[in-house]
């Protein structure tokens, strides 16, 4: 809330109160004036009390309600602004490959591959504002973990909740693709997408991934397919038969084809991260291509406040009348 003056130039009219005043002292308030008295005592007492200068308090008052009214004519308001917010949203679903190949160490020493992946998904979620984000799981089959929705606390807990042996093992890309194209299906916003992080091939699952990208290209939506992996050999951690966790090096197998053809059919985009920062980086250019379109119109409600001052100036003014015509009537 603000307070400002609809008029505010009315209030250099409370300068011109200033030379009034001066001109008041300089010939009415030094203006000498006699009166007889009986005795000396009864002078004294009354030119040397306050008393003297009660004559004075009709015109104080008059300069008051003046200066009331020049503040009232200003129209004092005070404001309380609003904004109306309207956006064209995106519609997204991260379908992220939690099968066990993602175990892996590769993309930053001591971190797993889904661990990374899970970081920079979370990272890139804290920077949409107004754009509803959906979580979907894939290994042998998929899982939804979240609907789309824009209660992001929801959606970075269940990002943190993805783990290995969540789903049976194996990579249902076309599966995986086509679940998250039906979580769209009746989605209206402007732009829907979805961002398929993977690192295997596809190997399981009834629905080719080139048939469910025919079926996202025929409802509208754009697929971007990550894949994600040093090229070679891979750091995997397992477990011997005395529980001792040991790395064993596995080969990289990731279909970038398929991927290719996934996001060429729908109009997206197909990424290889071999380190964590090229995931990183990948998710940020995601992030700019994929912007919401935001309309911001702000608005001011008004209370106006001159009553405040208005009422006020007209009890001084009924004052002085009152007063000066009758305990401080002037005599001639």
């Amino acid at each position: 809330m603000n307070l400002e003056f609809a008029n505010k130039y009315f209030l250099l009219a409370v300068t011109l109160l200033v030379p009034l005043a001066w001109l008041y002292f300089r010939w009415v308030w030094r203006k000498k004036r006699a009166m007889r008295f009986s005795d000396v005592p009864t002078v004294l007492r009354v030119t040397g009390s306050w008393v003297r200068y009660l004559p004075h308090i009709p015109f104080i008052l008059r300069l008051a309600a003046l200066a009331l009214l020049v503040i009232a004519i200003a129209r004092p308001r005070s404001g309380t602004s609003y904004e109306d917010v309207s956006s064209e949203g995106v519609d997204i679903i991260l379908t992220a490959d939690v099968s066990t190949s993602m175990s892996a160490e590769d993309l930053k020493r001591g971190t797993s591959r889904l661990e990374v992946s899970k970081e920079v998904m979370a990272d890139f979620v804290s920077r949409r504002k107004q754009d509803r984000i959906g979580l979907v799981a894939f290994a042998a089959k998929a899982a939804t973990r979240c609907p789309p929705t824009l209660d992001y606390r929801v959606l970075d807990t269940q990002l943190e909740g993805l783990e290995f042996g969540m789903i049976e093992d194996g990579t249902a890309i076309g599966v995986a693709l086509a679940s998250s194209v039906n979580r769209l299906r009746n989605s209206k916003a402007k732009s829907r997408i979805i961002i398929l992080l993977t690192d295997g091939m596809n190997n399981r699952g009834e629905i080719d991934p080139l048939t469910a990208a025919k079926l996202a290209r025929a409802e509208g939506v754009k697929v971007y397919t990550i894949g994600v992996g040093t090229r070679g050999m891979a750091p995997i951690p397992v477990k011997d038969a005395f529980g001792i966790t040991r790395y064993v090096n596995q080969p990289v197998e990731i279909d970038e084809e398929t991927l290719k053809e996934i996001a060429r059919t729908t109009g997206g985009k197909y990424y290889r991260a071999t380190v964590a920062s090229e995931l990183e980086q990948i998710y940020r250019e995601i992030d700019s291509l994929e912007k919401t379109k935001i309309e911001v119109r702000q608005y001011t409600r008004y209370k106006e406040l001159f009553g405040l001052f208005l009422l006020p100036a007209l009890g001084l003014i009924l004052m002085e009348i009152i007063l000066a015509g009758t305990r401080l009537r002037t005599i001639p």
